[in-house]
């Protein structure tokens, strides 16, 4: 049946309730009925022929999983509602007309409203043809008696026959009622009929529905009404005005009793339940749509036609989160905002969606989705280019890498605390966010790789504009969304399969592979580090941590981030500045992380750990060659560690093509006869060629002096008539030694410090030597000069000097 928009006749009739008969002479009330009747059953046969199709709204479904795709009218004809996972409201959106009007079917209703409607409005409902001579007749009677309105008379069938086609409050008008109210019996089943009354009628005010009445004034769904909340909502169309219960409880609670009264006398309810229902108070919430969700319920309110939005989220859980974000984020300046996304692994679906702190609040941006914008995703991209290198045989959970100083092809990345640690593991390297090491696996692995199987999982990395993949992306040089890296991260608990996020139940789900279950499970237990909230200086021994975290600040402290995994449930946590500003001092470990700790406690405060699949073996791994302990000699392996092992892949450790040019390891050497260090121009009795496993020359500063290669090797052979070239004096810096303390000078008036200078030099080595101060770059010197480089703060400071042979000295020393 074609579906029409309302006329302006009919929303003239929106907010009219009440009887349909006013008060007339006396003979004109005796006689009304049987004139109605009389010239409803000529116009019936000769006049009007009911079998004309009636410009009508097309009834509801029976059935209230088919009320989207069979709506009681048109789109605009109704609220748009968003409800939750469990079909409470979310957000509602007026109609045109600013009427709050949800659709529903006839099972979306308690059984008791039903009950209580027609005990109370049309007792024969189901057996007339529309129109009930004799509930005409005592209406007429009553109301000529008391010279007054007592009842109308009017059918169910007629007071929705009124609301759709209005008509004067004239006798023709009332044959006009009559009339429509035959056409509709004739058209329409006696349950769609039904149907259009529970959604059109007149509840107060810009209400109408029974779903409408029983959401925004009982704040519950119309099919949990009780028995005392069913009979006030049957009466109150009587008189909308005059019954509301959030403005006139006592009048409703009169009204509703008499309802009760009546389905007692009737036979409907027993004496106790009558009882029971007269001691339930009238209380009524003051009429205010809900707002949960409004970012999410705005976006689906434009992408999606329906009046009624089903999603996957949570009432409960979104209001809470709502609420606590608000407390959070008032510890925070203007124009600072928040958002959280939560997704249950297993389902994919959106439990809870903060697209920002305060949507009410302009100054924080609250309109603007950050669930949803492109930032840069700073370190939190770092997990997925260590799992994609560990599924491609490139390292293992304990391959060494190097935390030094380093140019990547004119890249120069330094750490976020500023410094270097030397010899660090991958897991250690990931749980320390530290910067050069994940652009040192970066490059192995290429960027181009980590580019594509992004794309390939469905969540693209964005780049800037005409720029290929490159080394940056390691450290957020590109843009994500807290949508997309919450998608990623519930990859890892779902065995590297990366499907798109749920938000509503009938969303399509295609599945994409990012990375093997086998490299995605060790990712996650490289990122299971103890809490920072929970680390007791009194226990040397964590309790293992349930929790897989990773956080993230992007350059300029613009974006702090927090991302965790359970095998139950995926947190992510942005915070920031919407427009993009920096926010110096907020950064992802002590911004965003403590609230996502405290969410997890809230939902997931028992945890278990992710099943470790069958392909995953551990052993232990020697250092610095990377191979099984149970395969090298022992002087050969300087350290041991335990690693996860993919399809039992031993990768060796990383080389540095730059760094370690030519050189070999295990590092061949040659011995004389006494046992002393010679080479093959050196004149002696006989010679041994023998191999020892050495640490990149990068790292021999922060190796134990024992170690280092110049400590191993024998010491050169008198006969020589020159030292061999490993014999060749290593760098190092001279001018200043090992904590050494330099003290700042103030000017005359005591008012600022100058900070002292110092003259950077070293010997040994080869080619120009770059400096590096608390990680950053520093300039640059040749063999015989000096960097002049002025300190611009107090404290401890780390100096580093590397050759081009990629030789390392270090010191650190202390600006007071």
């Amino acid at each position: 049946m074609q579906v029409r928009r309302l006329s302006a006749g009919v929303k003239q009739a929106l907010h009219t309730g009440g009887s349909l008969i006013r008060r007339r002479p006396a003979t004109a009330a005796l006689l009304l009925p049987l004139i109605v009747v009389v010239l409803a059953l000529l116009v019936a046969d000769v006049i009007w022929p009911l079998r004309v199709p009636l410009p009508l709204p097309q009834p509801g479904s029976a059935r209230a999983s088919d009320l989207e795709h069979s709506t009681p009218a048109s789109a605009d004809d109704f609220a748009r509602l968003v409800v939750d996972r469990h079909g409470r409201p979310l957000r509602a959106f007026a109609d045109a007309d600013g009427v709050w009007r949800y659709p529903l079917a006839l099972n979306d209703v308690a059984p008791v409203y039903l009950d209580a409607l027609l005990s109370y409005e049309d007792r024969w409902f189901y057996w007339h043809p529309g129109v009930n001579p004799l509930a005409l007749l005592r209406a007429s009677w009553q109301n000529w008696r008391c010279h007054c309105v007592v009842s109308g008379g009017s059918t169910i069938t007629m007071q929705v026959a009124r609301r759709f086609y209005p008509h004067a409050r004239t006798l023709s008008g009332k044959l006009q009622q009559v009339l429509r109210a035959l056409q509709l019996e004739w058209h329409l089943s006696k349950d769609q009929i039904l149907n259009l009354y529970l959604n059109y009628v007149p509840m107060g005010g810009t209400v109408e529905g029974v779903g409408a009445g029983a959401r925004l004034y009982l704040d519950k769904p119309a099919q949990q009404l009780s028995l005392a909340e069913a009979a006030l909502l049957a009466v109150l169309p009587q008189t909308p005005s005059r019954l509301r219960p959030d403005r006139y409880p006592r009048a409703a609670e009169a009204a509703r009793n008499k309802v009760l009264a009546r389905m007692k006398a009737f036979g409907r309810i027993s004496d106790a339940d009558y009882r029971a229902a007269l001691l339930e108070p009238v209380v009524a919430y003051a009429l205010e749509a809900p707002r949960l969700a409004p970012l999410l319920a705005r976006r689906l309110r434009t992408e999606n036609p329906e009046p009624l939005i089903r999603t996957t989220l949570d009432a409960d859980l979104q209001a809470g989160l709502e609420a606590l974000l608000l407390q959070d984020i008032r510890q925070f300046p203007a124009a600072h905002s928040a958002a959280v996304l939560v997704v249950d692994n297993r389902s994919h679906e959106v439990l809870a969606y903060l697209g920002s702190a305060d949507f009410t609040d302009n100054s924080r941006f609250g309109h603007v989705d950050m669930v949803q914008a492109q930032r840069s995703p700073g370190s939190t991209v770092k997990p997925f280019i260590y799992g994609l290198a560990i599924d491609d045989g490139l390292i293992h959970s304990a391959s060494l890498l190097r935390d030094v100083p380093r140019r990547f092809s004119d890249y120069q990345p330094d750490n976020f605390s500023g410094g270097f640690s030397g010899p660090v593991s991958a897991t250690e390297a990931l749980r320390q966010s530290l910067n050069v090491p994940a652009v040192q696996v970066l490059e192995a692995l290429t960027p181009a790789r980590l580019n594509a199987a992004l794309i390939n999982a469905g969540v693209p990395y964005r780049l800037p504009a005409g720029s290929a993949p490159n080394l940056a992306m390691a450290l957020g040089g590109g843009g994500l969304s807290l949508a997309g890296l919450v998608q990623l991260y519930s990859g890892l608990a779902n065995g590297g399969l990366v499907t798109p996020l749920k938000l509503r139940p009938d969303d399509a789900m295609p599945a994409r592979w990012l990375m093997s279950p086998e490299a995605a499970w060790v990712t996650l237990k490289m990122l299971q580090t103890p809490r920072p909230d929970r680390v007791d200086s009194r226990f040397t021994v964590q309790a293992p941590q349930p929790i897989a975290w990773k956080t993230g600040t992007s350059y300029g402290f613009r974006d702090a981030w927090a991302v965790g995994v359970t095998p139950q449930y995926t947190i992510g946590v942005w915070l920031g500045r919407p427009d993009g500003t920096p926010a110096p001092g907020h950064y992802g470990a002590v911004s965003a992380l403590p609230l996502m700790f405290r969410l997890f406690d809230r939902l997931d405060p028992a945890a278990g750990d992710f099943p470790r699949p069958e392909g995953v073996t551990d052993d232990w791994i020697c250092w610095p060659l990377g191979t099984l302990a149970a395969e090298n000699r022992r002087d050969d392996c300087l350290q041991s560690q335990r690693a996860w092992l993919v399809r039992r892949q031993i990768p060796p450790t990383l080389a540095d093509e730059q760094g370690d040019g030519l050189a070999r390891n295990p590092l061949p050497f040659r011995v004389s006869e006494r046992g002393l260090l010679v080479d093959e121009h050196c004149q002696t009795v006989s010679q041994e060629r023998r191999a020892m496993a050495v640490w990149p020359r990068s790292l021999e500063p922060w190796v134990p002096v024992s170690q280092r290669l110049r400590n191993r090797l024998p010491a050169p052979d008198p006969r020589c008539p020159t030292p061999p070239a490993l014999a060749v004096s290593p760098l190092r810096i001279i001018g200043v030694r090992q904590d050494s303390v330099l003290r700042s000078s103030r000017q005359a008036q005591g008012a600022s410090l100058n900070f002292p200078e110092i003259s950077l030099t070293a010997q040994g080595g080869l080619g120009v030597r770059d400096w590096f101060v608390d990680g950053a770059y520093a300039g640059s010197s040749g063999e015989a000069e000096s960097l002049i480089y002025r300190f611009h703060q107090s404290g401890r400071h780390e100096l580093v000097v590397m050759d081009r042979l990629s030789n390392l000295d270090r010191l650190s020393l202390v600006v007071e």
